[in-house]
């Protein structure tokens, strides 16, 4: 397959930017509100004697935002652990294709999953039910789940789309980023190591595997 047309490129960049964007600022100001009202709590129980009573609610709602929208932002940087050994024995166009296979089936999973949480939170928003301390409606707290599982269902979206580019012989772990080893002597031992064991490691940067 030829590279992406110019003009569906450059959407597909646009909207890989535009998710990251809002990944980062999610995940960004959340760990700077649950810091700020954690240290606000333990302040004004130690030296007012009387805590924030609904601390502890809002925090909890804060991990769990924290936690699924990160899940697609590591999605994004390509840092999901991976067992990789038979993986990276194969040739380079093999490695894309099973590349875009597992994004395949885990984009499917997590979009199945998007569906299953919708359909709990409409049936939590049925009930009515509102949390004990803020007040707010309880299916909000479960939104972040959801839109977690669709953000990293689009990475994983967009890591099969851009390895559909056989033209370019490197392997994407992500849209924007190519899946390699930041050891530079671990590379070296596996584009090398089988044709010449004496040849000497790289120096400077990361170097990317074969799979690059």
């Amino acid at each position: 397959m030829s590279g992406l047309p110019q003009d569906v490129s450059g959407a597909l960049s646009a909207l890989d930017n535009a998710v990251g964007r809002i990944e980062a600022w999610t995940l960004g100001w959340s760990i700077l509100v649950l810091a700020s009202f954690t240290v606000a709590n333990v302040i004004g129980r130690f030296v007012f004697d009387a805590s924030i009573h609904f601390i502890e609610e809002l925090s909890e709602f804060l991990m769990v935002l924290v936690t699924f929208f990160g899940l697609g932002y590591v999605t994004r940087k390509g840092r999901h652990i991976r067992m990789t050994a038979l993986y990276d024995q194969l040739p380079p166009r093999a490695k894309k294709v099973v590349m875009i296979v597992i994004a395949t089936v885990t984009a499917a999973v997590m979009f199945t999953l998007a569906w299953y949480c919708l359909e709990y939170v409409q049936r939590t928003a049925a009930r009515g039910k509102v949390t004990p301390a803020l007040q707010v409606p309880l299916y909000l707290t479960y939104l972040p789940v959801l839109f977690g599982f669709v953000l990293s269902g689009v990475q994983y979206l967009l890591t099969v789309l851009r390895n559909l580019d056989f033209s370019d012989p490197r392997v994407f772990a992500s849209y924007s980023a190519v899946d390699e080893y930041e050891d530079p002597e671990l590379a070296h031992a596996l584009q090398h190591g089988r044709q010449d064991p004496t040849a000497p490691p790289p120096s400077g940067p990361s170097v990317p595997s074969v799979q690059s």
